[in-house]
């Protein structure tokens, strides 16, 4: 950071004419993008041919956001800023549009929307119409890393944005509808996170226009002082610009904003000077303008301009009703387009000469595509650290403490590119990964209280020192959205508080991987712990596996659902998905004592195919089975394997094939996904039509939809059926009948010859019941389950 070379008064009454100019032009390109499809700097008298058939979009906060956008853009030429815009407020997306557009970055990534007439044509033609772009900034917006309308998320995904960017601002725009909801009042907090030696700022701009779509907004109802006092006690320095006479709000917002500047400017210098590490109060701008600023002042004898009424279009003028047309000329001429654009169309050369160049554009910085910055992560070999489960079922480990060891070697390996960080809702430890906390901390700017406190220090690779999933799901999003490298890690049921965060987020994929000019990012990583078939003490708040099945639904390249069933298998994914890109990755993990089942090389097999068929657990021979077992979780496939040597044991003739699933989502067709299973593949290991008797982690309808347009239909799932208590782990899948003895009972009850195994399956009843008193009596499990272990089959 420092002042630009160039000879200008940026303060000048000169040069804030030019920009006020040039803050018209915006606003003008907005309106035109509303309402028009040709004629689009008025030149010729306007025909019903010229507007939309229908036109659809948003003003309220337009002209408010370019009046914001244009300041920046002179703080980055005076400063020679690192910058890049955030857009909170929904639907204003004409503001990246015509602020990119105007400063060339549009055209230069879609280079047939020229900057003269028929470009400015093509431009206005695009917005919110069949075949354009949306009306909100979106992954076709250049500069942009947050979805217009993902109302709650904009600080989280800009301060995740500056980890590890010592020299980034992010310019985040809050709309004060936004900042009323639960995701963005607790981002507020993000102040608690950022290291002014090793991170970059962000900046808050909370844009208060009064109102959301048909209600005054909160904040705006609140005096300067109830503002001041509410941002001061979250440790902010507000900083106030406020009216609606642009003669007056010019010199104010400049003032302004060059004092945030150079406070942050001095914030990061005493800190990497003095290695002063006490949390800084970081300056934010509250800018208060009218809703609808600069557009009709009424309509129909009742206020616009400062209402709720000018959220949307503003005049009813469309191609088949132009009957209002005189108006909004009116409103367009208002801006004084012969004043702002050449005989060409383009942006005269003398406002354009005030706007940023090359990378320094908002539009172009590096980091709101940052495909072309990533370093992949250097990770161990993941055999390193695997156990050895030369003897199937014999070792007992937790397999997230496990996986804790590998990752304390990622942060050691990562440290030199500061490219990897661990998030998460104060579960880090709960979630047994401790062993990165020999080698990192948690990282907190504020008051540590020895010996109170335990892994807080100002520099660290985990943040989770924040009780909301909200803020460590949209901290890990802005990170990856800018290129680095992380996992989430929630229990498994909270994970549903952020699944509309996980949603926007694969929507962003989904459009962003059709853009060819964006690059791909490292993938979202989602690591689900404190499952739902081991709640011994949460209880029935605590059961919720639906993520599975909600992610499901998206389209499938960009999701990935990975069941590990033990330790090795896990590392084998976290080897796989930290490096990934563009998708996904939802990982469903144990963290109690389990059980280890798999060899490295086998772990690997099952990553890499999806799905294997386990000699060691089958009895079939590699031929046609009598009865086939699957399971997908680390529960399903103890009490898969706990039912399977139920049977061999009471029927040794008995043909069994036992398959363990990792990578759920390859059961799909192809029809419906390149990457799954041919109906060919899918028969050699399920069969056509031989029982199935599936153990699965999640709700059962997940697994009859893999199953639905397969040959084989002699399908017998037993998942989560939504009851729950708290009660013991092994009570839970008593509950939800995905208990051995249920698994059991169906296997027999499957057969052809079901009536000559009665007796067994009243046997399986008659365990489930003394199950049933047991606990009761004595409030842990069977001596039967608690001590059981694999032993082998008799083949």
């Amino acid at each position: 950071m420092g002042l630009s070379t160039l000879n200008v008064d940026y303060s000048s009454k000169t040069y804030l004419k030019k920009l006020d100019a040039y803050w018209r032009a915006t606003n003008y390109i907005s309106v035109g993008q509303l309402y028009l499809k040709d004629n689009p700097l008025l030149r010729e008298p306007l025909k019903d041919a010229d507007v939309k058939i229908k036109p659809i979009g948003h003003w309220g906060t337009i002209p408010g956001q370019n009046f914001i956008y244009a300041h920046l853009n002179r703080v980055i030429t005076k400063y020679d800023l690192n910058m890049f815009y955030v857009e909170g407020p929904g639907h204003g997306g004409q503001v990246m549009v015509s602020n990119s557009y105007l400063d060339g970055s549009y055209t230069e990534i879609y280079p047939e929307i020229t900057q003269d007439i028929p470009g400015l044509k093509k431009l206005f033609k695009q917005f919110s119409f069949p075949g354009g772009v949306a009306s909100h900034a979106a992954p076709e917006t250049p500069g942009s890393i947050h979805e217009g309308g993902e109302l709650g998320y904009s600080l989280s995904h800009g301060v995740g944005a500056i980890l590890d960017n010592p020299d980034l601002i992010s310019a985040v725009v809050v709309g004060d509808g936004e900042a009323e909801t639960g995701p963005l009042a607790a981002s507020w907090f993000s102040n608690r996170f950022i290291n002014p030696v090793t991170d970059g700022a962000v900046l808050p701009i909370l844009h208060l226009n009064g109102f959301k779509i048909s209600n005054p907004t909160i904040l705006s109802r609140q005096s300067k002082e109830e503002i001041t006092a509410y941002f001061t006690g979250m440790g902010w320095e507000p900083f106030f610009v406020e009216g609606e006479d642009p003669e007056h709000m010019h010199p104010e917002m400049a003032k302004a904003l060059d004092a945030i500047v150079e406070r942050i400017a001095a914030i990061q210098k005493n800190a990497r000077e003095n290695n002063d590490l006490t949390r800084p109060v970081w300056p934010m701008l509250v800018f208060r303008s009218p809703k609808g600023w600069t557009g009709p002042a009424q309509w129909d004898g009742v206020p616009n301009t400062g209402s709720f009424r000018a959220h949307q279009v503003p005049i009813p003028v469309d191609q088949k009703n132009m009957k209002h047309a005189p108006a909004l000329l009116d409103w367009m001429h208002s801006y004084r387009p012969e004043e702002l654009f050449d005989e060409n169309g383009r942006l005269n050369a003398e406002l354009a000469e005030i706007l940023p160049k090359g990378d320094r554009r908002m539009g172009m910085n590096p980091v709101t595509n940052a495909g072309h910055l990533i370093k992949d992560l250097n990770l161990p070999d993941f055999a390193d650290y695997a156990l050895d489960n030369s003897v199937p079922g014999k070792v007992v480990a937790q397999d997230m403490a496990v996986l804790g060891k590998y990752l304390k070697e990622v942060v050691l390996r990562n440290e030199p590119n500061r490219n990897f960080r661990i998030f998460g809702p104060d579960e880090t430890m709960s979630n047994r990964l401790g062993p990165v906390f020999e080698v990192t901390k948690r990282q907190w700017l504020d008051q540590v209280i020895e010996p109170n406190d335990e892994f807080l220090a100002s520099y660290g690779r985990v943040i989770d020192s924040q009780l909301s999933e909200h803020q460590a799901e949209g901290l890990l999003e802005g990170y990856v959205l800018t290129g680095r490298h992380g996992f989430f890690a929630s229990y498994e049921a909270f994970l549903r508080v952020v699944d509309s965060m996980i949603t926007q987020h694969f929507k962003w994929l989904r459009k962003a991987t059709d853009q060819g000019w964006r690059a791909d990012i490292p993938s979202l990583n989602v690591v689900a712990t404190s499952t739902v078939f081991q709640q011994d003490h949460n209880g029935y708040t605590h059961q919720d596996p639906g993520l599975l099945g909600h992610l499901a639904d998206k389209k499938p390249e960009f999701i990935r659902e990975y069941l590990p069933a033990d330790a090795n298998s896990l590392l084998a994914v976290f080897d796989t998905v930290l490096n990934d890109r563009q998708k996904i990755n939802l990982i469903v993990s144990s963290k109690h004592p389990r059980p280890q089942w798999f060899s490295a090389a086998e772990a690997q097999e099952l990553v890499d195919k999806g799905l294997k068929i386990i000699d060691w657990a089958s009895t079939d021979n590699g031929g046609e089975p009598d009865v086939v077992f699957a399971s997908a979780g680390t529960e399903p496939t103890i009490e898969a394997l706990a039912a399977i040597s139920i049977l061999n044991e009471k029927l040794p003739e008995l043909k069994i094939r036992y398959i363990n699933v990792v990578d759920l989502l390859k059961l799909r067709s192809q029809k419906l996904d390149p990457r799954g299973l041919s109906d060919e593949e899918f028969d050699q290991f399920f069969t056509k039509d031989k029982p199935v008797i599936f153990a699965f982690h999640g709700y059962e309808g997940l697994i009859k939809d893999l199953f639905f347009d397969r040959h084989n239909h002699n399908l017998h799932v037993h998942g989560y059926r939504e009851n729950g208590d708290i009660t013991t782990p092994f009570d839970m899948r008593v509950l939800n009948q995905m208990d051995r003895f249920d698994l059991t009972k169906e296997a027999v009850l499957s057969l052809p010859q079901a009536d000559q195994y009665t007796a067994i399956a009243a046997e399986m009843d008659a365990m489930v019941k003394k199950h049933y008193e047991f606990i009761r009596e004595e409030g842990i499990d069977l001596p039967e389950v608690e001590n059981w272990v694999w032993k082998g089959l008799n083949k």
